[in-house]
């Protein structure tokens, strides 16, 4: 939860500082992947392109890049983990539980 709600505070606060359309397109992208880990939609999915969105914002701006880092490593942990017991997902696809046989 964490993570979408900072996804989408660093969007806004892109949104007020930036002068280039073109310059939001990383930004957009990682405000609408945070929605949707806010629902618990997609997770997996929506966990890599954060990381692929944040990695692309840490490289490509000046400055303090390690706000994106963490973000970037926060999406890729969600997307190795998964979605969460009271998430979209889980209600969707279920709970995977794995049952390790006696020897």
């Amino acid at each position: 939860m964490f993570t979408g709600f900072a996804l989408i505070h660093y969007w806004i606060v892109d949104l007020r500082e930036a002068h280039q359309f073109a310059s939001l397109a990383p930004p957009i992208i990682a405000a609408g992947a945070g929605i949707l880990l806010l629902v618990g939609l997609w997770t997996p999915v929506t966990g890599a392109l954060v990381a692929l969105a944040e990695v692309w914002i840490a490289s490509s701006r000046p400055g303090d890049p390690w706000i994106p880092i963490m973000l970037a490593t926060l999406g890729a942990t969600l997307a190795m983990v998964g979605p969460g017991a009271w998430s979209i997902d889980a209600r969707l696809f279920g709970r995977k539980h794995i049952d390790i046989p006696e020897r």
